[in-house]
């Protein structure tokens, strides 16, 4: 049984598209545990722990504006989405 060109690039497609998925999945699988630190345990921010990702920000840049408590290090990104990078720590 003899294949039609289109079908064999039809089969050359799908091969690299499914080396490609293998691919992608290996590198992810692979990539190194996360390293940002998690949003502390402690008094201060134990009451952020209940309220929602939204609702907890609105309150990070009271302390960690440049002249609060703990101003964030220079080039820190967005400071809008702190428990995006910052997780809560889970039990």
């Amino acid at each position: 049984m003899e294949t039609k060109p289109d079908q064999k690039k039809s089969y050359a497609l799908h091969a690299l598209f499914i080396a490609v998925c293998i691919g992608v999945f290996l590198f992810l699988w692979n990539a190194p545990p996360s390293t940002t630190a998690k949003l502390p345990a402690d008094e201060v921010h134990k009451k952020y722990y209940p309220l929602g990702k939204k609702e907890a920000e609105k309150e990070c840049e009271s302390c960690h504006n440049p002249k609060g408590e703990a101003p964030l290090p220079e080039g820190h990104p967005p400071k809008y989405r702190c428990l995006f990078c910052h997780k809560k720590i889970k039990g």
